[in-house]
């Protein structure tokens, strides 16, 4: 992430930023991309923690097979039953 931010972009795509890392690091990453959009950037995430991703995002994209199954405010795909139920392990 470091070496991406040396640029000042503008927009940054991060690819799966919590991928390997125990969960107390996990909650480090979301405060450190919380950091970086406040400070004006705009943050494409593509990440497999629902969880995590929905709790960041504002818009979201949820994938199936390559495909896009649903679409939305990251809020209301949060509340979803249906996210919830799949992505999310809430019954």
């Amino acid at each position: 992430m470091a070496r991406g931010l040396m640029s000042s972009p503008r927009l940054i795509l991060m690819d799966e930023p919590s991928l390997g890392l125990s969960p107390i690091m996990q909650q480090e990453i979301a405060v450190i991309i919380k950091e970086i959009h406040a400070q004006g950037r705009t943050i494409v995430l593509v990440e497999q923690n629902a969880r995590l991703a929905l709790s960041l995002a504002q818009y979201g994209y949820v994938l199936e097979t390559g495909e896009i199954a649903l679409e939305g405010d990251a809020a209301k795909l949060r509340d979803d039953e249906g996210v919830q139920r799949t992505y999310l392990g809430m019954d």
